[in-house]
């Protein structure tokens, strides 16, 4: 067994556990993997070669979310991120090709599917349990509603990482039927809609993938490339003007992507600054009666509900719009094709389901730069490759 691949290995059979007790940790011990497997392949032998072309546009990206310091409100914000990002991105690219040619082994699909087992299990019991596994692990007797919560990211990472095991040929199929049904039944268990969302996309494309692989890689790289670049733009149209059927969180979604997009039509091509959303004029003003009414939202259950909603809390819960709103046309235009080359290279059924999962939480839910969800993608990137679609050596 290569050296190389037990770092991720211990990574992926810890993350779905360790992120029902506390999501920040996700970061670190991805962080970790990626150190363990540069240092053992330096130690076997291995020195880096030229990155891969879809690097280039990640670097770009940095570069450009960097130089919007100079009209960004919050400087010091974006020097943090941009340097966050950079070193957790340069370690994953250096990890990368350090395993670049380690034969497949089952060693990563079985650890990816002992620690689906687990965190799926976790997250199980502390949702019956009124959430009290979570609460002896912060020193709490009583667990508070809030806790709840914290249960969405354990299932967006339980989406995100299912594929590795469901679609690896080297587990037995029972366990990977298994595995997917109760990750799928957990999810929709579990609060957060866009992790249910998720693992319904990623188990469909990647069983779309073991039919038709090339049809799916290409058809993941237009979509996510329309969705990237036209988003913004077509919202308008897009968006029902009465949201009055749909449950007020739903409702109040559709009110951030409209503030948003307007937001985005005031400076198109710059941009406000990376991780400027929080900052955005307006943005922290509460939803008005006007905007409610346009939207169709005249009850009095929904005054009282959206009294209290800002327009833009933090980010927009959305990839495209984030992207546009802060880094404008240039910073869109990169991230599409970063995404467009990341769909290309999604060889195998497991990376096309993980790719689909990412892509729906990315519009739905999380900032774009929220640290330990971008680690938590670089570290399914840099896993889906070793699941392979080939018998394992």
């Amino acid at each position: 067994m290569n050296n190389r691949l037990w770092p991720l290995a211990v990574a992926l059979a810890a993350v779905p556990f360790v992120i029902v007790l506390q999501n920040r940790t996700l970061a670190p011990i991805a962080l970790l993997a990626f150190g363990g497997v540069i240092l053992a392949g330096w130690r076997a032998g291995w020195r880096p070669s030229a990155p891969p072309l879809l690097v280039w546009p990640a670097v770009g990206l940095l570069g450009w979310a960097a130089l919007s310091m100079l009209w960004a409100p919050e400087a010091g914000r974006v020097a943090d991120s941009v340097l966050r990002l950079g070193a957790t991105l340069g370690l994953a690219v250096l990890a990368a090709d350090a395993l670049r040619g380690v034969p497949l082994s089952p060693l990563i699909p079985r650890a990816a599917a002992l620690g689906l087992a687990l965190g799926i299990a976790a997250a199980l019991l502390d949702d019956l349990s009124g959430h009290a596994l979570r609460a002896a692990v912060r020193g709490l007797r009583e667990a508070p509603l809030t806790l709840s919560y914290g249960l969405k990211n354990a299932a967006s990472v339980i989406a995100l990482l299912l594929p590795l095991a469901v679609f690896a040929p080297s587990l037995p199929r029972f366990l990977r039927i298994t595995l997917g049904v109760s990750g799928a039944v957990v999810a929709l268990l579990l609060p957060g809609e866009s992790a249910k969302l998720a693992v319904l996309a990623g188990l469909a494309v990647g069983m779309a993938a073991t039919v038709a692989p090339r049809v799916t890689r290409v058809s993941l790289a237009g979509t996510v490339a329309v969705l990237v670049l036209a988003l913004p733009w077509v919202l308008g149209a897009a968006l029902p003007r009465d949201v009055s059927a749909l449950p007020f969180s739903a409702a109040h979604r559709l009110l951030i992507w409209d503030f948003t997009a307007e937001r985005i039509a005031e400076r198109p091509v710059l941009g406000w600054g990376m991780d400027s959303s929080r900052a955005i004029p307006g943005g922290a003003g509460r939803t008005s009666q006007e905007t409610r009414t346009a939207f169709g939202l005249t009850g009095e259950n929904a005054h009282h509900w959206f009294i209290h909603q800002q327009m833009l809390p933090l980010h927009p819960h959305n990839m495209p719009l984030q992207i546009w709103l802060e880094l404008g046309a240039v910073g869109a235009a990169l991230m599409a094709l970063l995404l467009t080359l990341v769909a290309l290279a999604c060889r195998n059924p497991a990376a096309c389901g993980a790719f689909a999962a990412a892509l729906v939480i990315s519009l739905l839910s999380y900032g774009m730069w929220q640290y330990w969800w971008v680690a938590g993608l670089m570290l399914a990137a840099v896993s889906a490759p070793l699941v392979g679609a080939r018998k394992p050596a």
